[in-house]
């Protein structure tokens, strides 16, 4: 008769054995939530000091993560780089403007009315755009046949020097590249 041998390597009444999950903490979000797990088995379930240090740095890596993320998207650098795709989005509102005019006989009243005809139309400034938060539209103007579209830029204030408007031409088209006085004004 042959004796088998079992050789267990961990203590199944420890949690050595959940440890390699610990890794499972560089992914954010799903990170946190497998800290969570390990660090209520190492409390509850083993008593493991160890386990319980895995889940908290698991828990603390996405915390990281996306506070970053947060930081970054509010940073300067960040509009700026979003700041890039704004004339070609410009652009692409001035030709959906015109069409509207050609549908319906008039410009729109705001940019909210290009929504229904065409749920991918770009009316919200990228800039504007924040970790969480309201994003902002571009700024849009109707006055009698002409209209006036631009955004504000990176520092969000109409009228000053970093304010970026359509590159397109607008001699056929009844985009002004300047402002529109409000009722005279």
């Amino acid at each position: 008769m042959v004796k088998q041998h079992t050789y267990i390597l961990t203590n199944p009444n420890s949690g050595r054995h959940l440890y390699g999950r610990g890794w499972l903490g560089l992914i954010p979000l799903i990170g946190a939530f497998v800290g969570f797990g390990l660090v209520s088995l190492g409390l509850f379930n083993y008593k493991d000091r160890k386990l319980v240090f895995i889940g908290v740095a698991d828990i603390l890596f996405t915390v990281f993560i996306y506070g970053s993320l947060f930081l970054y998207m509010n940073s300067d650098s960040a509009k700026e780089q979003r700041s890039s795709v704004i004339p070609d989005q410009l652009n692409g509102l001035v030709k959906e403007i015109e069409f509207y005019k050609l549908q319906n006989g008039e410009y729109p009243d705001s940019l909210d009315q290009l929504l229904p005809s065409n749920k991918l139309s770009m009316i919200y400034d990228p800039v504007s755009a924040k970790a969480f938060g309201e994003k902002k539209k571009y700024n849009y103007r109707q006055e009698d046949n002409h209209y006036i579209l631009f955004s504000s830029g990176i520092d969000m204030i109409e009228k000053t020097g970093d304010d970026i408007f359509p590159s397109i031409d607008t001699v056929k088209t009844g985009l002004v590249k300047s402002f529109i006085p409000k009722n005279g004004h």
